[in-house]
């Protein structure tokens, strides 16, 4: 006997039988110890291997681009390359809403929220495309992108090519909400993987390009084409993970007379927050350039060039933890290990990062600027313990990703901002280049680590007290 909302035709028993085979696949990789710390250990065993590859393929890029086309057509690259950086937010933060929804689906197939919140997401998405085209098309017709883009834009074929990377830019978010399903199915590891796709693609069309004696102004249209393909590629694993779901809310996102599901209560405080930190760690070398030295200024971002690729990591790693929170949030069960747990496993990994790091730090320094920048003790124990505590904050960040949690971060996300750059100010003339990263300890730890660890603390005693609740009342019984 089915249930009367419940509909069946000829191919729902292999639907069925499909849709068992995934979710016990869900739930071995997010429900599971074992599975959680593949999930997480293969995340940053990923990005480890991702990395050197990538940063070495990309010297390989800038050589090619520097000796057959010369430093403008570089500075142009790199300008427009750029410009996907300055643009974080264009997606509203709707990626919460569906991470939150795929991850809580019992069965991604045939879950109505999750396909009624891929609906809204999808027509929000569609919105945010036409206006960036519309931008960019614009600008075009004004001839505005010298005005915007400076002098880096030297080239004749630079309006052109600019024009080119907003509008794939823009196509993009159709389509790369895949990966945000991916990583709720617990396949992090295959997004990661899949991004390590860009910088060779980018290398080939630019031998190609080199190959035809073709203009090289347009390079920089190839980074978005291959970050497009990715998306592409995933957005296809996806169709086929969860089918017919992303059909039939590409089809009902059409239809106005479909209602889809709220998204923007977790949407706007992600948004916040894609906005306000990196704006606030941003800031630290503009301070630095007005009250500090050159030297500071250059310490500084040597460092930061060391460690920036261990906070990636820690930050891959800790996305993995999103669907694991979302999925027992939802069943209302526990987590294979409790958020201080996970903690201090991060902590762990990040001590050992930063150990590797401080280690190597004289050698990678000389390698870096051939022995002009030299890095002191004060600035590399600063960065070991910036990481450290990046690292803790990651799982109790990832516990509050629901509608609360998420408003309750982008709150915290707010009140950083002037302490950090307050702290920056009045730490950076006494302390030099250690300032900033003290001053962002210091603001991270009050404002987001502290915050976090008391609501995570908090909701633990009151689910403990909830359970406690009936259990004493069929006692009396």
């Amino acid at each position: 006997m089915t249930a009367p909302d419940t509909t069946r035709d000829p191919e729902s028993p292999a639907i069925d039988v499909v849709a068992a085979d995934i979710d016990a696949g869900i739930e071995r990789r997010l429900a599971t110890k074992r599975g959680m710390l593949t999930s997480v250990g293969g995340s940053a065993i990923a990005r480890l291997m991702v990395m050197p590859v990538s940063a070495f393929l990309g010297i390989v890029v800038t050589r090619l681009i520097l000796d057959n086309y010369g430093e403008a057509t570089y500075a142009q690259y790199t300008l427009l390359v750029g410009i996907a950086a300055l643009l974080p937010f264009t997606d509203l933060g709707l990626s919460a809403a569906i991470l939150n929804a795929a991850s809580a689906a019992r069965n991604p197939r045939t879950d109505p929220v999750l396909r009624g919140v891929l609906v809204s997401c999808m027509r929000l998405l569609v919105c945010c495309a036409i206006v960036l085209l519309t931008v960019a098309v614009g600008i075009y017709a004004l001839g505005y992108w010298d005005v915007l883009l400076g002098d880096g834009l030297s080239l004749g074929s630079g309006a052109l090519a600019a024009t080119l990377c907003l509008a794939i830019f823009a196509l993009n978010l159709l389509i790369s909400f895949a990966q945000r399903i991916l990583i709720a199915l617990g396949l992090n590891t295959l997004v990661v993987l899949l991004g390590a796709l860009q910088t060779p693609v980018v290398l080939v069309v630019l031998w190609l390009t080199i190959s035809a004696g073709a203009d090289g102004g347009y390079i920089a249209v190839a980074s978005y084409a291959s970050t497009f393909l990715i998306s592409a590629i995933a957005f296809v694993i996806a169709v086929r993970r969860i089918s017919p779901t992303i059909g039939v809310a590409v089809r009902e996102s059409l239809n106005p007379r479909v209602r889809g599901e709220r998204v923007f209560n977790v949407a706007w405080p992600l948004l916040v927050q894609m906005i306000a930190l990196p704006l606030a760690m941003s800031s630290d070398r503009l301070v630095l350039s007005h009250l500090g030295s050159l030297d500071d200024l250059t310490e500084y971002s040597l460092a930061m060039q060391m460690f920036t690729p261990a906070l990636g990591v820690l930050a891959t790693a800790g996305m993995s933890l999103w669907p694991v929170f979302a999925r027992a949030r939802s069943a209302g069960t526990a987590t294979p290990f409790s958020p201080h747990a996970m903690a201090g496993m991060f902590a762990a990994l990040a001590m050992g990062g930063g150990a590797v790091i401080f280690m190597f730090s004289g050698w990678l320094a000389d390698l870096a600027s051939g022995g002009r920048i030299e890095l002191g003790w004060p600035i590399l124990v600063a960065g070991g313990v910036f990481i450290i505590v990046q690292a803790i904050k990651q799982p109790y960040g990832m516990a509050l990703t629901d509608p609360r949690g998420l408003t309750f971060q982008a709150a915290c996300a707010v009140v950083l901002l002037p302490v950090n750059l307050g702290l920056t100010i009045g730490l950076t003339p006494t302390l030099g280049a250690p300032g900033p990263l003290i001053g962002s300890i210091v603001a991270v730890v009050t404002c987001q680590l502290v915050p976090n660890v008391l609501l995570v603390r908090y909701r633990s005693r009151r689910a403990a007290l909830a359970d406690e609740i009936p259990e004493s009342g069929a006692h009396h019984q």
